[in-house]
């Protein structure tokens, strides 16, 4: 059995660039279960299925399972309940299936492989036999390019109710690896495949370095005979009944920690002193009962500035427990309104600590409450933590920071400290209630001075700060807008160009002989540009009509590119770069 460290060191010793593909199926390997699933239920959902359909649909999933239906003919079943239904609508639905049930499916592990692979310069894929629909947002959002995968046949924008074939399973999974490898000059043989099933023997068995990935029993017998690396990741799926246990415990330690503060009140008189030891009680007493450790950098800057604002990347419910570790004492925090309602006991313990409620749909009791944070900043020497994002994202990309903490730090003339939580949504993603045993990696940045910040600049220094967290998480800086000097020598350039045209123009109207006015002829200057008009529509027509039965996610780039015009269909999130077109067969195939 292969460690996580193990598959790593492994990516870390193979070759650099992009001639070394790293190949990841999509259910099961990168994800926790089948996104399949999600998508029939959203469709029942919006009514594209009705119960009779449903029922056909999971009939065919059925057959297929014990083999009495081939996978192109099952993908066929489904696809004609599509029929006539518009692609964007779908490319729509694939974003909220991402972010509401699939986003927090992803394996830690899996993303970890992604990066290492991304950082050695890998032609990193996703080949799988799901729809496009299922697995391009995940792709996008770990940053993998290259997407194949089994296509709805799609024209003039609408489903037609058939798959393209041949579908990307089996032996097409092949094909598609054999596709991928000639366009990058990599050879099969020096490639890594991820798969969790016996459905991809046929590319298993084909690259030179295999690993089973969260393996179904008979894979991992296949595994084990062939000694291929094989690895169990525990940190996605069904929850163990300790694990839930611990979880309801962890999220009611906030109640006792806050029982448990009450004597020190009752002996000092002091609430201050009994709110600090509720909350660096809590942090302590959570973070035992869910197994997670922090491994800080930085940690003198946690106490080098008080009072000031903190500011962190909100990932995950388990964010609290690692600011109240943090953080342990003096500080007021920011909840939004709903929580009082949702939970009224956990909203009142979090008042009684001072946290301070916001209501987000109205803005005037939202400058009200921010104006109340100043006071307490001032008048009780207290820091101020706040999530600049304004909500939990699904996965670690950065947010757009909103500039409520900036304007709180500009008012009271206190330094921003930056918080950089890296891996929070190991512990609970978005969306999931169980907390999980994890490691998670946080450093602590230099405290930002605002005394000289001016109201005018603060979209700058929001940027500045933003683009710390970015270089400290890794992704790709925000790059600053252009200058209005910059922009004014655009316009002034601009401007120069018609001048001069003019002027010549002028010139050779006063240089040429007078001449007499041509007389007027209706009908030609009419019917010419309209009979030319007709034309160059019937052509674009035709030329849409012909693209538009291509599967999506084998475009070549040209057509992307011609595709993303006004007026054409929508191929949002798409990555850019496709294989050539498969040619679409008529062909019967089980």
């Amino acid at each position: 059995m292969a460690t996580l460290d193990e598959l790593l060191h492994s990516i870390e010793n193979s070759p650099e660039g992009p001639q070394v593909l790293a190949i990841f199926d999509f259910d099961g390997t990168l994800i926790s279960g089948y996104s399949a699933v999600d998508l029939v239920r959203e469709q029942f959902r919006r009514g594209d299925l009705s119960p009779a359909q449903l029922f056909e649909l999971i009939t065919a999933m059925a057959s297929f399972s014990l083999g009495s239906m081939g996978f192109s003919a099952m993908m066929n079943v489904g696809a004609q309940f599509l029929q006539d239904i518009e692609e964007t609508t779908y490319q729509g639905v694939s974003r909220k299936l991402y972010r509401e049930h699939i986003a927090r499916r992803v394996y830690p592990e899996s993303r970890a492989l992604v990066q290492a692979h991304l950082a050695r310069g890998h032609t990193v894929a996703v080949i799988s036999s799901a729809t496009p629909y299922q697995v391009l947002p995940a792709a996008r959002d770990l940053g993998i390019e290259h997407v194949l995968c089994t296509d709805l046949e799609v024209e003039d924008g609408r489903f037609t109710g058939s798959v393209v074939r041949p579908t990307c399973f089996g032996q097409g999974k092949v094909r598609a690896a054999e596709g991928l490898a000639k366009r990058f000059k990599a050879r099969l043989s020096d490639a890594f495949f991820y798969s969790d099933s016996t459905d991809d023997l046929d590319l298993l068995e084909v690259v030179g370095k295999p690993v089973a990935l969260n393996p179904s029993d008979r894979l991992a017998r296949v595994a084990q005979e062939q000694q291929w690396p094989e690895a169990h990741f525990g940190s996605r799926g069904r929850p163990s009944v300790s694990q839930m246990a611990r979880s309801v415990a962890a999220t009611s330690s906030m109640v006792g920690s806050f029982i448990a503060g009450l004597p020190i009140y009752a002996l000092t008189g002091s609430r201050r002193e009994s709110i600090n030891f509720s909350v660096a009680t809590f942090g302590e007493l959570a973070s035992a009962l869910i197994g997670m450790r922090l491994r800080v950098k930085g940690e003198e800057h946690l106490w080098s500035s008080r009072p000031c604002v903190f500011i962190f990347n909100h990932q995950s419910k388990a964010d609290v427990i690692i600011l109240a570790r943090l953080l342990r004492r003096d500080f007021a925090s920011v909840g939004k309104q709903e929580i009082k309602t949702e939970s009224p006991l956990l909203g009142k313990v979090m008042e009684y600590t001072g946290t301070i409620f916001i209501d987000r749909s109205d803005a005037r009791s939202a400058i009200k409450s921010v104006n109340s944070l100043v006071e307490v900043m001032h008048a009780e020497n207290k820091s101020v933590v706040m999530a600049p994002e304004g909500t939990r994202t699904v996965s670690p990309t950065l947010a757009t920071f909103k500039k409520g903490a900036f304007h709180i730090a500009m008012q009271a003339k206190v330094p921003i400290v930056p918080i950089v939580i890296r891996n929070a949504g190991d512990v609970a993603p978005r969306g999931e209630f169980v907390y999980r045993p994890a490691t998670v990696d946080v450093e602590i940045l230099p405290p930002v001075e605002t005394a000289d910040w001016r109201r005018a600049d603060l979209d700058e220094h929001i940027r500045e700060v933003r683009n710390m967290y970015l270089r400290c998480l890794g992704q790709p800086e925000e790059a600053a807008p252009a200058s209005d000097s910059t922009a004014e020598a655009a316009k002034d350039q601009a401007a120069v160009k018609p001048a001069a045209k003019t002027a010549a123009k002028k010139a050779a109207a006063k240089a040429a002989p007078a001449k007499k006015a041509a007389p007027k002829r209706k009908s030609a200057t009419k019917k010419a540009p309209a009979k030319a008009a007709g034309k160059a529509k019937a052509k674009a027509k035709a030329k849409a009509k012909s693209r538009a039965k291509t599967p999506a996610t084998d475009r070549p780039a040209s057509q992307e590119a011609a595709r993303s015009a006004p007026k054409a269909r929508s191929t949002a999130g798409r990555p850019s770069t496709r294989p050539k077109a498969r040619p679409k067969r008529k062909a019967a195939e089980s």
